[in-house]
């Protein structure tokens, strides 16, 4: 499954209402370890079929960053039934992102 963009517009239909558990990857495109991040990201997103997979640009959408205290990048946020239920801060290798996942 290709991963999702999300807005403060579609935040809420795509994370909070979402029928399936949501990785949000919040991202900026001069940070080197988003950079690292977003292929493994993408990797997940195409493997697991399960969960959706969306990603929050920090520079676009401040709003969205403020309200889940996200204050280094790259941040992984996991969500399940519109709640965190899991969470990741920096660049991290595949095993440790899966690991939020449950």
């Amino acid at each position: 499954m290709a991963t999702v963009e999300i807005t403060k517009e579609n935040f809420e239909q795509e994370v909070v209402g979402s029928d399936k558990p949501v990785l949000v990857d919040f991202w900026a495109a001069w940070c080197g370890p988003c950079r690292m991040v977003s292929p493994v990201v993408d990797e997940i997103a195409a493997e697991h079929g399960d969960i959706k997979v969306g990603k929050i640009n920090v520079d676009e959408q401040p709003e969205l960053a403020m309200k889940y205290g996200v204050m280094s990048i790259p941040t992984l946020i996991f969500f399940k039934d519109g709640e965190i239920a899991g969470k990741t801060i920096g660049a991290q290798p595949k095993e440790e992102i899966e690991k939020i996942l449950g």
